[in-house]
Protein backbone atom coordinates (compact mmCIF):
# COMPACT_ATOMS: atom_id res chain seq x y z
CA UNK A 1 0.00 0.00 0.00
CA UNK A 2 1.26 3.47 -0.88
CA UNK A 3 2.48 5.62 2.03
CA UNK A 4 2.33 9.38 1.79
CA UNK A 5 2.61 12.29 4.21
CA UNK A 6 -0.36 14.59 4.76
CA UNK A 7 1.06 18.02 5.64
CA UNK A 8 -1.39 19.18 8.28
CA UNK A 9 -1.40 19.85 12.00
CA UNK A 10 -5.19 19.71 12.03
CA UNK A 11 -6.14 16.46 13.81
CA UNK A 12 -9.73 16.67 12.49
CA UNK A 13 -8.52 16.79 8.88
CA UNK A 14 -6.05 13.96 9.50
CA UNK A 15 -8.77 11.74 10.98
CA UNK A 16 -11.16 12.59 8.14
CA UNK A 17 -8.52 11.78 5.49
CA UNK A 18 -7.53 8.51 7.13
CA UNK A 19 -11.18 7.42 7.02
CA UNK A 20 -11.48 8.44 3.37
CA UNK A 21 -8.32 6.56 2.32
CA UNK A 22 -8.61 3.51 4.59
CA UNK A 23 -7.39 0.38 2.80
CA UNK A 24 -6.19 2.43 -0.19
CA UNK A 25 -3.37 4.70 0.99
CA UNK A 26 -1.50 4.83 4.29
CA UNK A 27 -1.48 8.43 5.51
CA UNK A 28 1.50 9.51 7.58
CA UNK A 29 1.12 12.56 9.79
CA UNK A 30 3.69 15.27 10.35
CA UNK A 31 4.29 13.72 13.79
CA UNK A 32 5.02 10.38 12.12
CA UNK A 33 7.97 12.00 10.29
CA UNK A 34 9.04 14.07 13.34
CA UNK A 35 8.01 17.35 11.77
CA UNK A 36 6.71 19.87 14.27
CA UNK A 37 7.38 22.89 12.07
CA UNK A 38 4.86 25.70 11.98
CA UNK A 39 4.47 25.70 8.20
CA UNK A 40 3.56 29.17 6.91
CA UNK A 41 0.45 29.78 4.83
CA UNK A 42 1.30 33.08 3.17
CA UNK A 43 -0.28 32.71 -0.27
CA UNK A 44 -3.42 34.58 -1.27
CA UNK A 45 -4.98 31.52 -2.92
CA UNK A 46 -5.96 28.05 -1.72
CA UNK A 47 -3.75 26.55 -4.43
CA UNK A 48 -0.77 28.60 -3.27
CA UNK A 49 -1.13 27.63 0.39
CA UNK A 50 -1.54 23.93 -0.42
CA UNK A 51 1.62 24.02 -2.55
CA UNK A 52 3.60 25.89 0.13
CA UNK A 53 2.81 23.19 2.70
CA UNK A 54 3.52 20.25 0.38
CA UNK A 55 6.78 21.78 -0.87
CA UNK A 56 7.88 22.48 2.71
CA UNK A 57 7.66 18.80 3.64
CA UNK A 58 9.17 17.56 0.37
CA UNK A 59 12.09 20.01 0.48
CA UNK A 60 12.92 19.65 4.18
CA UNK A 61 12.05 16.01 4.88
CA UNK A 62 12.23 14.36 1.45
CA UNK A 63 8.84 12.63 1.60
CA UNK A 64 6.25 12.52 -1.15
CA UNK A 65 3.49 14.57 0.32
CA UNK A 66 0.13 16.18 -0.13
CA UNK A 67 -1.43 19.16 1.57
CA UNK A 68 -4.74 20.91 1.32
CA UNK A 69 -6.22 24.28 1.88
CA UNK A 70 -9.91 24.90 2.22
CA UNK A 71 -12.00 28.02 2.09
CA UNK A 72 -15.61 28.86 2.68
CA UNK A 73 -16.63 31.25 -0.09
CA UNK A 74 -19.80 33.26 0.56
CA UNK A 75 -21.37 34.80 -2.54
CA UNK A 76 -22.79 37.97 -0.96
CA UNK A 77 -19.43 38.63 0.77
CA UNK A 78 -17.57 38.52 -2.57
CA UNK A 79 -16.06 35.12 -1.76
CA UNK A 80 -14.99 35.95 1.79
CA UNK A 81 -13.73 34.53 4.04
CA UNK A 82 -12.11 32.33 1.33
CA UNK A 83 -8.39 31.74 1.82
CA UNK A 84 -8.68 33.45 5.24
CA UNK A 85 -11.40 31.11 6.53
CA UNK A 86 -9.38 29.67 9.44
CA UNK A 87 -8.21 33.16 10.50
CA UNK A 88 -11.38 35.11 9.68
CA UNK A 89 -11.84 36.44 13.24
CA UNK A 90 -8.10 36.64 13.97
CA UNK A 91 -4.97 34.51 14.09
CA UNK A 92 -6.30 32.25 16.86
CA UNK A 93 -8.01 29.79 14.46
CA UNK A 94 -11.11 30.06 16.70
CA UNK A 95 -13.98 28.30 14.90
CA UNK A 96 -16.63 29.72 17.21
CA UNK A 97 -15.38 33.30 16.72
CA UNK A 98 -15.13 32.76 12.94
CA UNK A 99 -18.74 31.54 12.73
CA UNK A 100 -19.97 34.35 14.96
CA UNK A 101 -18.26 37.00 12.80
CA UNK A 102 -19.55 35.44 9.57
CA UNK A 103 -23.13 35.29 10.87
CA UNK A 104 -22.81 38.89 12.08
CA UNK A 105 -21.60 40.01 8.65
CA UNK A 106 -24.63 38.31 7.08
CA UNK A 107 -27.27 39.57 9.51
CA UNK A 108 -29.25 41.57 6.94
CA UNK A 109 -28.38 39.44 3.89
CA UNK A 110 -31.05 37.40 2.10
CA UNK A 111 -28.59 35.74 -0.26
CA UNK A 112 -27.15 32.84 1.79
CA UNK A 113 -25.39 31.03 -1.10
CA UNK A 114 -21.92 29.72 -0.29
CA UNK A 115 -19.54 26.99 -1.25
CA UNK A 116 -16.74 25.09 0.39
CA UNK A 117 -13.72 24.63 -1.86
CA UNK A 118 -10.73 22.40 -1.14
CA UNK A 119 -7.54 22.25 -3.16
CA UNK A 120 -5.17 19.33 -2.61
CA UNK A 121 -1.57 19.74 -3.78
CA UNK A 122 0.36 16.51 -4.36
CA UNK A 123 4.11 16.31 -4.75
CA UNK A 124 5.28 12.92 -5.90
CA UNK A 125 8.91 12.80 -6.95
CA UNK A 126 9.36 15.89 -9.14
CA UNK A 127 5.70 16.05 -10.17
CA UNK A 128 3.21 18.52 -8.71
CA UNK A 129 -0.53 18.06 -9.21
CA UNK A 130 -3.62 19.88 -7.94
CA UNK A 131 -7.03 18.34 -7.22
CA UNK A 132 -10.12 20.43 -6.42
CA UNK A 133 -13.35 19.60 -4.64
CA UNK A 134 -16.37 21.90 -4.33
CA UNK A 135 -19.68 21.59 -2.53
CA UNK A 136 -22.34 24.27 -2.90
CA UNK A 137 -24.80 25.16 -0.19
CA UNK A 138 -26.19 27.83 2.10
CA UNK A 139 -25.18 29.60 5.28
CA UNK A 140 -27.79 28.96 7.96
CA UNK A 141 -29.05 31.72 10.28
CA UNK A 142 -27.72 29.96 13.38
CA UNK A 143 -25.40 27.04 14.21
CA UNK A 144 -26.96 23.56 14.18
CA UNK A 145 -25.36 20.25 15.11
CA UNK A 146 -22.29 19.18 17.06
CA UNK A 147 -20.30 17.02 14.63
CA UNK A 148 -17.52 18.12 12.31
CA UNK A 149 -15.42 21.22 12.80
CA UNK A 150 -14.89 24.74 11.50
CA UNK A 151 -17.93 26.21 9.79
CA UNK A 152 -19.79 22.86 9.66
CA UNK A 153 -22.57 24.01 12.07
CA UNK A 154 -23.61 26.87 9.73
CA UNK A 155 -23.12 25.24 6.31
CA UNK A 156 -26.04 23.35 4.78
CA UNK A 157 -24.98 21.49 1.63
CA UNK A 158 -27.17 21.74 -1.46
CA UNK A 159 -29.85 19.04 -1.60
CA UNK A 160 -29.84 18.46 2.17
CA UNK A 161 -31.92 19.88 4.99
CA UNK A 162 -29.21 19.54 7.65
CA UNK A 163 -25.82 21.15 8.21
CA UNK A 164 -22.52 19.31 7.92
CA UNK A 165 -22.42 19.34 11.74
CA UNK A 166 -25.72 17.42 11.85
CA UNK A 167 -24.38 14.65 9.57
CA UNK A 168 -22.35 11.65 10.65
CA UNK A 169 -18.77 11.53 9.36
CA UNK A 170 -19.53 8.95 6.67
CA UNK A 171 -22.40 10.97 5.17
CA UNK A 172 -20.43 14.21 5.28
CA UNK A 173 -17.32 12.65 3.72
CA UNK A 174 -19.38 11.19 0.88
CA UNK A 175 -20.39 14.68 -0.33
CA UNK A 176 -17.87 17.10 1.17
CA UNK A 177 -15.45 19.34 -0.68
CA UNK A 178 -12.49 17.58 0.94
CA UNK A 179 -14.01 14.18 0.18
CA UNK A 180 -14.40 15.15 -3.48
CA UNK A 181 -10.82 16.44 -3.78
CA UNK A 182 -9.41 13.38 -2.01
CA UNK A 183 -11.49 11.06 -4.23
CA UNK A 184 -9.68 12.61 -7.21
CA UNK A 185 -6.35 12.03 -5.44
CA UNK A 186 -7.25 8.38 -4.76
CA UNK A 187 -8.37 7.93 -8.37
CA UNK A 188 -5.03 9.32 -9.50
CA UNK A 189 -3.16 6.80 -7.33
CA UNK A 190 -5.33 4.01 -8.72
CA UNK A 191 -4.27 4.65 -12.33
Amino acid sequence: MKKIVFATNNSHKLEELRKLTEGKIEILSLKDINCDDDIPETADTLEGNALIKARWVKNRYGYDCFADDTGLEVEVLNGAPGVYSARYAGDGHDSHANMKLLLSNMTDKDNRKARFRTVVALIEGDDERLFEGIVNGLITYEPKGTSGFGYDPIFQPEGHDVTFAEMNAEDKNSISHRGRAVAKLIDYFSL
